[in-house]
């Protein structure tokens, strides 16, 4: 047999032509499996780098109908957003002709590389058909009060011209271009995601099967926590100022306040200061400065001094009140009481503009109580210099003066969030438009549902302008009033991208339902998603919004579970020269020059053997020639047992010690690869368990009386090639049909191994020391006779006897005795 590019096209046609990978969602005869890989943006072709988590759904998938499943993987496409319009400016064609010339490109390759699905579920966000019903959503959402606009300082990329979410900003930089993200005073459109923080945060301990990196990841980005609000007088003024700490232990150590530049105060505190001019532009230089930047630690910190001061309520002296970058006004009540012993970014601070430090926490290995302290401890202790609270530890006082404050009036206990309610207004075109409308006399009008959808006009000029384009639209812009009847106007920004994202996953079950987004009855049943497969840093964006959604379709009674994925993979990256592939690095790797030199099944190996599949990994060309070797030794051995049956070799007979080695071997490697494909997709392990099957049946090839050990050869070969299946189908199809079969390999089952035929074939030997019986051993028969020998020279007995003189010679008679001359 010879692998070449014609078994590759064959096998897909065939694949396509009987409908391995077509699913009946009525049908539930047997068990459901709900394969699921994040659906591509369709801004470019994809290389080497983008195929790994494509083929690791695939073999999942393919496993799984071996082992009985039905089994739904369906494919679509995230198509609106910036990554596809950013292209097509670049490349002067309209962002909807270049989505689908780059859908059929994907969707090409995507079955060249043999991965199946059910197309005929393919959906696309940018189309009427599904964006109707991310309109509807967005309807459901406002009728809850879950949607409101504001005016609010954003985070603002110039580049890309529209504002992004808090999780798109990535260490002060837009997570799209890179671009230096500023602030800007705009009125947007908001999802309140907050009003689920509690239940997004408990249900994370549903999600037994998820890795815990991306759970902790989510659960610090909700930041729940709980601590005090106190108030904080303004000396000689009415005002208070609120401030959230957990850590309510140091309250004596507080020794200034730090307000951030959106606070609303501020304006009053700077009225009849000389310094207003100076303080408004410090305000206004601040607030260009990207939020998530300034959270770093390495962010330059900089304040400036009010000329107000506040009263610490529990010790009732002055400190002074200072506006600094570090202070955001989204995190608890946008003012911190400043506490620079105990507190990193407020040490550095203090030390910078020579404000006081006073311990107030002694470290347990401490027995210093003074005030002054020559390095921030952050830690919780004994207090010292706390008044009536010295001597308790940090957890005792955080209660107990807690409950002063209460009594006192001085504060009381509040649970605060670090997440943020979701931003998704985009002054750009290519995305969903928002479906509500200005009038004059009602306001904001949501569009009614029956008439959704609101269509994305294509004649417009699409170049970003710091604006939306379909300002421009005339068409578009004028409307009717839903409620009234008259003249309005629509709304004119579009939808973040991660909105069509967050319920695609439902539309697959019902892809052509005109009345409903999905109809419930099949969801319910189908979801939620047993496998779902992507990368890591879709951890707190799309997978954080997807389960927001759920959460919100499962009030409505639309879902009947909570979470919408029960298991979730994320696959490492593939990098080249050690850098993540991509043009601008000059490293990609094309699957078409693999496929032409190759065959897909070559680059399909490397790809799953190339290292644990959640780990990074370095991309070899070496490894593909290694691939390719190992597949043409496999067809190589299914040549051998054909050649062999055409003899008329005979194939009944009694096993001798030979075939039970090579039987337990089988049986073992089922159960490793098993193993390996159950738990957490050790494909790279797995193949080398095969590996170590093909060259075990090589060596009983190789045995003396191999001409009666023919049919535990075909046993040997078959199982290979149904446990390499998920990983190379088309050649395992090629074998399989060589070997004489008419179905797929894909309904032949998986193999099946038995524990007892595991178990090594146990016997006692007798250890022969100078031709006197000094020991018997218990062995497994199966070892080579230089391990045996190596275990008799070792046992303790054995030793004891020989007295440290070398063997002149040992001779092995299998399964009988090991003699050892001196």
């Amino acid at each position: 047999m010879e692998y070449s590019k014609s078994v590759d096209k064959k096998w897909q046609k065939y694949w396509e032509d009987t409908g391995l990978f077509k699913v009946d969602v009525k049908n539930k005869t047997r068990p459901k499996y709900y394969c699921l890989v994040m659906f591509p943006y369709p801004s470019a072709e994809l290389h080497a780098g983008h195929a790994r988590n494509y083929i690791i759904g695939d073999a999942v998938a393919r496993y799984k109908i071996m082992r009985g499943f039905y089994v739904l993987s369906p494919m679509g496409w995230d198509a609106f957003g910036l990554p596809a319009e950013n292209q097509a400016i670049k490349k002067g064609v309209h962002p909807k002709e270049w989505t689908f010339r780059n859908i059929e490109k994907i969707k090409g390759q995507l079955k060249s590389w043999g991965i199946g699905y059910d197309w005929e579920r393919e959906i696309a966000t940018c189309r009427p058909d599904y964006y109707k019903w991310t309109q509807w959503i967005f309807l459901k959402l406002y009728g809850k009060g879950l949607v409101y606009k504001k005016k609010s300082a954003v985070n603002y990329c110039p580049s890309c011209r529209t504002v992004l979410a808090n999780e798109q900003v990535i260490q002060g930089k837009c997570e799209r271009c890179s671009t230096d993200v500023v602030q800007k005073n705009l009125s947007q459109w908001f999802l309140r995601i907050t009003d689920y923080a509690d239940r997004l945060l408990k249900d994370l301990d549903i999600l037994k099967d998820w890795p815990e990196r991306v759970k902790s990841m989510q659960k610090n980005w909700i930041g729940r926590s709980l601590g005090v609000e106190i108030d904080f007088p303004v000396d000689k003024s009415k005002i208070k100022i609120k401030c959230f700490t957990t850590r309510a232990d140091t309250i004596f150590g507080a020794v200034f306040l730090a307000l951030s530049c959106e606070h609303p105060l501020i304006r009053e505190l700077a009225e009849g200061s000389p310094d207003k001019k100076k303080i408004e532009e410090f305000v206004k230089r601040v607030n260009n400065q990207p939020k998530s930047a300034r959270l770093m630690e390495d962010f330059e910190k900089e304040g400036l001094f009010t000329g107000k001061y506040a009263l610490n309520p529990m010790t009732g002296k002055k400190i002074p009140i200072w506006i600094c970058n570090y202070v955001l006004m989204e995190y608890g009540t946008g003012a911190i009481m400043c506490v620079p012993a105990h507190d990193k970014r407020d040490w550095e601070f203090a030390k910078k503009y020579e404000l006081p430090v006073v311990q107030v926490i002694r470290s347990p290995q401490s027995k210093d109580n003074s005030p002054q302290i020559n390095e921030v401890y952050e830690g919780e202790g004994g207090l010292v210099n706390s008044g009536g609270f010295d001597g308790l530890s940090s957890e005792e006082a955080k209660e107990k003066i807690a409950v002063y404050m209460e009594e006192k009036g001085i504060g009381k206990r509040e649970v605060n969030y670090r997440l943020r309610d979701w931003l998704i207004s985009r002054q750009r075109y290519w995305g969903v438009p928002i479906p509500v409308v200005y009038c004059d006399n009602c306001g904001i009008v949501p569009v009614k549902e029956k008439d959704l959808p609101v269509i994305l006009p294509e004649d417009v000029e699409f170049n970003p302008k710091g604006k939306s384009p379909l300002a421009d639209s005339e068409g578009f812009v004028h409307a009717v009033c839903p409620e009234c009847g008259g003249k309005a106007l629509r709304e004119i920004d579009t939808m973040d991208t991660f909105v069509d994202s967050s319920w695609y996953f439902l539309r697959y079950i019902s892809p052509k339902e005109e009345t409903l987004p999905f109809i419930s009855e099949d969801v319910n049943h189908w979801l939620p998603v047993d496998q779902y497969i992507g990368g890591v840093e879709h951890a707190i964006l799309h997978l954080m919004y997807a389960r927001f959604f759920n959460k919100f379709l499962y009030d409505l009674g639309l879902v009947n579970f909570a979470e919408p994925f029960t298991k979730l993979f994320t696959q490492g990256m593939i990098v080249k020269d050690g850098a993540k592939m991509s043009k601008s690095k000059g490293n990609v790797v094309s699957p078409d020059y693999i496929i032409e030199k190759y065959g897909v099944d070559t680059m399909r190996l490397y790809i799953l053997f190339m290292g644990p599949p959640d780990k990074d990994a370095e991309w070899n060309d070496e490894g593909l020639k290694g691939a390719n070797r190992f597949i043409n030794r496999v067809l190589r051995l299914v040549d051998r047992v054909k050649d062999f049956e055409r003899e008329g070799l005979p194939k009944d007979y009694s096993f001798n010690r030979g075939e039970k080695q090579l039987l337990a071997k089988i049986h073992s490697v089922i159960k490793e690869v098993t193993g390996d494909l159950e738990g957490n997709f050790q494909f790279n392990t797995a193949v080398s368990c095969i590996m170590e099957l093909v060259n075990e049946t090589y060596k009983f090839i190789q045995g003396k009386d191999f001409k009666i050990q023919e049919s535990i050869l075909r046993k040997g070969v078959e199982t290979v090639i149904l446990l390499l299946s998920p990983f190379t189908p088309h050649i395992c199809e090629e074998a399989w049909r060589s070997l004489g079969y008419k179905d797929s390999v894909f309904l032949a089952g998986w193999p099946e191994y038995s524990e007892e035929l595991i178990k090594p074939e146990i016997a006692e030997i007798a250890v022969i020391i100078s031709g006197k019986v000094r020991r018997h051993l218990t062995i497994d028969v199966s070892l080579p006779a230089e391990k045996i020998e190596e275990l008799a020279l070792n046992d303790e007995k054995v030793k004891s006897y020989l007295q440290g003189k070398s063997p002149k010679k040992i001779i092995y008679i299998p399964s009988k005795l090991v003699n050892i001359v001196l």
